[in-house]
């Protein structure tokens, strides 16, 4: 149970990516259930919270990684080999890094 911060978060607006991205959130356990409320404009998500995640963040701008250098990606961005994930858009969707391999 939450003590303090926020059990419920509004994303708006409301996308494709958005959802996938937060598909692979939730399937990790970070975050709980989203419902998608349809408002006849560009959409918003009612995203329930966990208390399991402690950052996330964005790379910006994209960069283009070679399968072969991800590895020392991961070494750069995450605090530990067993801690944390990077969220990847790849040709054949939105997937963490261990998918990837």
């Amino acid at each position: 149970m939450l003590r303090r911060g926020k059990h419920q978060v509004l994303i708006r607006p409301c996308s494709k990516v958005i959802i996938r991205f937060l598909t692979v959130m939730m399937k990790h356990g970070y975050i709980g259930e989203f419902e998608i409320i349809d408002d006849h404009r560009a959409g918003k998500i009612v995203m329930n919270l966990t208390g399991r995640l402690n950052k996330c963040g964005v790379i910006s701008p994209r960069f283009d990684v070679p399968l072969k250098d991800l590895e020392k990606w991961q070494n750069n961005l995450l605090p530990s080999h067993q801690f944390g994930f990077t969220i990847l858009t790849t040709s054949a969707g939105i997937m963490d890094h261990k998918q990837a391999r």
